[in-house]
């Protein structure tokens, strides 16, 4: 398909997009209870004659047979939003639209990414008979939690899908820009989980005790000394420690404290040496403070999102031409995605599609309150899915 019939039919419908991302973002649902979202989007497919294909729980996907014998792509959407009360604001404006729950929004782009995949349906369904093969429209539940990427893989294991496309709207990157560079694009994950016991008792005398609380805040200062010291500066893993838990009143010295959060990593032989170094550090700073240490630290739980280079050449001449020097190289982005167990069914491609505005006040973080996407860089993200799924289906 040539970029002026997709740009045309981008625009022919810009009015919808637009409803469509604003509804979507009013429905904001937490992972796993996805409901309305779900059958919004479910009423969507139906519209187009597409058989839906149900998965355990909330997420689904839809397929398009276009009649002629080709290769199968799926492209896949993530359909959760977070726990996080949305600000009115962004960074600089007031919003264009909130979510009918104020403890809950879209604050990582999701409706943008619903939007993107809805928007991209209708044009290929619309465009078929130019097409060959096979498309699986993936609605992925639960990608903050991780609740829907296993039954989704298990739903799609037996379908010979020759190949797996996503994007992520990302604050980080203008609108305009988009980066799918070979290789790790985004980091893994990993839970970090310990608890340090003690011997609870009164503050009043301490000295009876044995608080494990002095034992938690030596063993988290000797991490920060240990990250610095035992890891190889060149392979980042991140200490991204986000609770700590213990204790109910101002006069109970508490029994146990527990600390978790995340290790984000590229390499795995250096996250094995960091949860090593939890370990080392943990139980001999706990004994020292005559306390025991429990790690419930898990074992791999995300790799990093890896594209395929073949798939990321495919990508660099399909849009080139559209996107010119605003493609960006060698972008890395620490946070962590689902998205890499489709990566482990068939080659895949992940890309990041800027959404950042200064004027507009759409660049705060992801997982913030104010965080906020530009509505143009829809069109952008919609055009590389569209031009991604025509190329590699006439290769």
């Amino acid at each position: 398909m040539e970029d002026k019939l997709i740009i045309d039919q981008i625009n022919n419908q810009k009015p919808k997009i637009i409803e469509e991302r604003r509804h979507l973002h009013k429905l904001a649902e937490v992972s796993a209870k996805e409901f309305k979202t779900s059958a919004y989007l479910k009423e969507e497919v139906r519209k187009l004659g597409l058989p839906i294909v149900e998965v355990e729980g909330t997420g689904f996907f839809a397929i398009l047979d276009t009649g002629k014998a080709g290769k199968s792509l799926g492209l896949r959407t993530d359909i959760d939003a977070l726990p996080i009360c949305e600000s009115k604001n962004n960074l600089k404006n007031p919003r264009l639209v909130l979510s009918d729950d104020p403890n809950v929004f879209h604050a990582c782009g999701h409706d943008g990414h619903m939007a993107t995949l809805l928007a991209s349906m209708r044009i290929l369904v619309k465009n078929k008979g130019k097409l060959k093969g096979k498309i699986y429209f993936i609605f992925e539940e639960g990608e903050e939690s991780g609740s829907g990427i296993f039954p989704m893989i298990d739903g799609l294991k037996n379908e010979n899908i020759d190949a797996f496309y996503g994007n992520h709207l990302a604050s980080f990157l203008k609108t305009g820009e988009i980066s799918f560079h070979p290789g790790p694009i985004m980091a893994g994950f990993i839970m970090v989980d310990f608890t340090v016991k003690g011997v609870g008792g009164h503050s009043s005398r301490p000295d009876k005790a044995i608080s494990p609380i002095f034992a938690q805040a030596a063993i988290i200062q000797s991490l920060a000394s240990a990250w610095v010291n035992r890891l190889d500066p060149t392979k980042t893993v991140t200490l991204g420690l986000s609770t700590i838990h213990g204790g109910s009143a101002h006069n109970v010295i508490a029994s146990e404290v527990r600390v978790d959060g995340t290790l984000r990593y590229f390499d795995w032989d250096e996250v094995e040496r960091a949860i090593e170094q939890i370990q080392i550090v943990g139980e001999n700073v706990a004994r020292a403070h005559a306390c025991e240490f429990i790690n419930r630290t898990a074992s791999e739980i995300f790799s990093p999102v890896i594209n395929d280079e073949k798939l990321a050449l495919l990508m660099k001449e399909a849009v080139g031409p559209y996107f010119g020097e605003n493609i960006k190289e060698d972008t890395t982005w620490f946070a962590s995605e689902s998205f890499q167990a489709y990566g482990k069914l068939a080659p895949s491609l992940f890309a990041l599609v800027g959404s950042a505005n200064e004027e507009k006040g759409t660049g705060a973080q992801h997982h913030t309150p104010e965080f906020d996407i530009d509505e143009d860089s829809l069109n952008h993200a919609i055009f590389a899915m569209v031009k991604f799924a025509t190329s590699f289906l006439e290769a």
